[in-house]
């Protein structure tokens, strides 16, 4: 199983600009790349999954056991000419002192080869020590390479090659020159989402050729294929888990270009406990379509809200599917939309109002890292999925949004927050008849598969539907 991981000394040194230009470049002279990225992240992932044509896979050390990555790594492996895994941050960067979950910890787990990038912007000899000291730091890593970013030109370039071969063993595999035509636009959450620009193929068609035609591909095929096998997994995944043969569910998607933050094991997970995913645009359509519940992820509302509150017709349905007994799931840009309000820059503009406050967006973040949640026993998944063994949920939230002028009187919480923000700092997990809201992102892993939980609840009230719940059905029909 051919594999690497693309790390770098430091964060913003390029690599994910490098990741997506090797996707792309591979693929497009056929060689089939699977893309991973570590950590918790939404918008890397959309750019690798663009240019690879196969969905990215998310592995964090903080939400997932050793074996379930593992497991995962080679289940979304199978197939694949070769694996290229994104790091975050720096190598050796990490949340614990002993970097037990750090970029380093994941290659040595997966027994992956790396491949430094480097910014060697205003660099010249001083480029030597640097990759001395992180191959000294950790002799169990095995530093395959590196790629020099962000070149001055030819003689810079020139320069740092004829270093690195008197000072090292590490071999160059690439220099990737400055070129604006491998920026992607920046937003206060990272890099520019690939599902909001119809450009999004042809810039990463673009970062494949420039990134293709200074890395020597074959080279890195090479380190990748020196990998040694994986032992077998001993863990299944979520999806292995869940329950087959069951009644569908029709569950609406929305997926748009203000809600497009979704984990791809989180929609098999979906599909494979029974739903059928009915995509939504929050956008344009007009109407919400025949479905048995709603599953709205994150984004950027901020950036669409004037569109968002054009479309009347279809907040009106989504807040009366709500009132009338509709499931739905709504993580952090979905707990934005279901709110009264929406302030940004000083405009303010109406949402669907289910959630008895207004959203406020701030300069800095309010809600930043993982998570550790506790229920609280109001969860009403649980009515169908039985309770859970879990006394500890894990996620992660990043919202520079607040919930203000919040009516509590009309609200339960899911969470008690242990670390992190969530609502107000205590509690997360806004509960208001069968709607489940919050600023955390969960993933649906082996030791909490919300996804299984959420769409047995789905099923339990669509078989109920023919039971009145405030006046109206569980399924949304319009021509009801």
């Amino acid at each position: 199983m051919s594999r690497l991981l693309i790390s770098a000394a430091h964060k913003s040194s390029g690599k994910t600009t490098v990741s997506i230009g090797l996707c792309a470049a591979f693929r497009a002279r056929g060689t089939k790349v699977q893309p991973f990225k570590k950590g918790p992240d939404y918008i890397d992932p959309m750019w690798l999954s663009v240019a690879s044509g196969r969905p990215c896979r998310n592995l964090d050390f903080f939400m997932m056991g050793q074996d379930e990555i593992v497991a995962e790594f080679q289940r979304h492996s199978a197939g694949a000419d070769v694996s290229l895994i994104e790091g975050n941050k720096g190598l050796y960067d990490g949340l614990n002192l002993d970097g037990s979950n750090s970029n380093a910890a994941l290659a040595r787990l997966l027994q992956a080869p790396v491949v430094l990038v480097i910014d060697a912007r205003g660099m010249t000899r001083g480029i030597a020590p640097l990759i001395l000291g992180y191959q000294a730091f950790d002799r169990n890593i095995n530093i395959a390479g590196v790629i020099l970013n962000n070149l001055g030109g030819a003689r810079h370039e020139s320069k740092l090659r004829a270093v690195i071969e008197h000072y090292t063993d590490v071999p160059v595999i690439g220099a990737v020159h400055h070129d604006k035509r491998l920026e992607i636009v920046e937003r206060h959450l990272g890099l520019m989402p690939s599902n909001e620009t119809e450009a999004a193929t042809l810039r990463v068609n673009e970062i494949g050729a420039v990134v293709g035609a200074q890395v020597d591909l074959d080279k890195l095929l090479e380190i990748a294929a020196l990998a040694p096998r994986l032992p077998a997994p001993a863990h299944p995944s979520a999806e292995a888990l869940t329950p087959a043969l069951l009644p569908k569910v029709r569950i609406g998607w929305a997926k748009d270009k203000a809600f497009g933050f979704y984990y791809a094991d989180d929609i098999d997970a979906l599909r494979a406990a029974g739903a059928e995913l009915v995509p939504l645009d929050t956008l344009h359509d007009p109407h919400l379509p025949e479905v048995d519940g709603l599953f709205i992820g994150g984004g950027f509302p901020e950036l669409f809200m004037n569109e968002l509150e054009a479309n009347t017709t279809l907040r009106e349905e989504i807040g009366s599917a709500i009132e009338n007994g509709m499931p739905v799931y709504a993580e952090c840009g979905g707990l934005m939309y279901l709110a009264r309000s929406l302030t940004w820059h000083g405009e303010k503009r109406n949402m669907v109002g289910v959630i008895p406050g207004d959203v406020m967006m701030h300069e800095k973040p309010v809600g930043r890292g993982y998570v550790r949640l506790n229920e609280t026993g109001e969860n009403p998944w649980v009515t169908a999925a039985g309770p859970s063994s879990v006394t500890e949920l894990r996620g992660h939230e990043f919202h520079y949004s607040s919930l203000d002028n919040l009516d509590t009187g009309r609200l339960k919480y899911a969470y008690e927050v242990k670390r992190g923000h969530g609502i107000d700092g205590r509690h997360d997990g806004i509960v208001y008849k069968n709607l489940l809201a919050s600023y955390a992102h969960l993933r649906s892993l082996g030791n909490y598969n919300w996804a299984a939980r959420f769409v047995a609840f789905v099923r339990s009230n669509a078989q109920g539907a023919d039971k009145p719940v405030d006046g109206g059905t569980l399924r949304h029909d319009r021509a009801a």
